[in-house]
């Protein structure tokens, strides 16, 4: 199918369980076009410039700010004088929280979540270790537009706004193959990480959720994530996350007492042994269901000393 679609995937390296990220090259109009960049590192320099030896690459699209998506794409943009696009919201968001002030921020935050201290530490410390690994920031010069038409390969794809797993995440969608770049908005063997990170939507898994069913709209026969491998019937998949998210919103209010903080719940429902990094994810995204639940009448906040504690209502 790539090679029907005029495009070469290309599998980056991640130094994490999820250990690689998908990136994607392909013919524009005027000349190469990279969607996404990896991680700002001496490896995924290489093999990028290898890649692109002698191709003339015309355009950056930047699906995202996270670390695997975005990190490189300074980087690309000074070795190939690309233009780089991104949705606004994404650009200002990246340049906002890999940034030092950010970082202690957070470690505020995760003291209000009931994390120990010595473990929000290490957090916050895991947090800034990915600062090099961004910088330098991209210059950008368009914007991402609901609905814009972007040729890649041999198709036209249309610029679809995907909220949820970031504020500004995109997905590119080709009506007459029916094909979708689902970038992390859809992945065919995990569900993508969806979290509260102290700023922007403060309804993250309701935002997600909506933007699955808008998707789902689409019947997108043939999926090609940037996480795995491509898989056919994005509808079907879609209704499994719906499930799980089901699931998980339930496993949440059960574990939810006369009063608990993010870190008790966090523990509960991801009881098993965590790395710091996945530990990160894991109380995100355990935020990201009680602010749902709290939102919805299900669940009520309070503070009690320095923590916040969620309730049933």
């Amino acid at each position: 199918m790539f090679e029907e679609l005029g495009i070469s995937s290309i599998r980056i390296d991640l130094p994490f369980r999820l250990d690689h990220v998908n990136c994607f090259l392909a013919e524009g109009n005027n000349g190469w076009i990279i969607i996404d960049a990896g991680l700002n590192d001496k490896k995924t320099e290489d093999r990028w410039s290898e890649l692109i030896a002698g191709k003339h690459v015309t355009d950056l699209l930047i699906t995202h700010y996270h670390p695997d998506h975005f990190g490189l794409a300074g980087g690309l943009q000074e070795m190939t004088g690309a233009r780089v696009s991104m949705s606004k919201t994404d650009i200002n968001t990246g340049m906002y929280v890999w940034e030092k002030d950010f970082t202690q921020e957070i470690f505020h935050n995760y003291v209000l979540a009931g994390i120990p201290e010595k473990t929000a530490i290490q957090m916050t410390s895991n947090t800034e270790s990915f600062l090099p690994s961004v910088t330098p920031y991209p210059c950008v010069t368009h914007y991402f537009k609901e609905g814009e038409k972007i040729r890649f390969g041999r198709y036209e794809y249309e610029v679809i706004f995907t909220p949820g797993h970031s504020d500004g995440l995109v997905v590119f969608y080709n009506r007459e193959r029916n094909v979708l770049l689902s970038t992390d908005h859809i992945l065919p063997s995990t569900t993508p990480n969806i979290s509260y990170w102290f700023h922007g939507i403060r309804d993250p898994l309701g935002t997600y959720l909506a933007s699955l069913n808008k998707i789902k709209k689409l019947n997108a026969d043939f999926v090609i994530p940037s996480h795995g491998q491509p898989f056919y019937g994005a509808n079907d998949r879609v209704d499994e996350i719906l499930a799980h998210h089901d699931k998980r919103l339930q496993e949440t209010i059960d574990s939810i007492g006369s009063g608990e903080t993010i870190y008790e719940v966090c523990s509960r429902v991801f009881n098993r042994q965590l790395s710091l990094h996945e530990t990160r994810f894991a109380l995100g995204e355990t935020i990201a269901h009680l602010e749902y639940l709290r939102g919805r009448g299900e669940l009520g906040r309070e503070m009690k000393g320095k923590y916040w504690s969620y309730f049933k209502v």
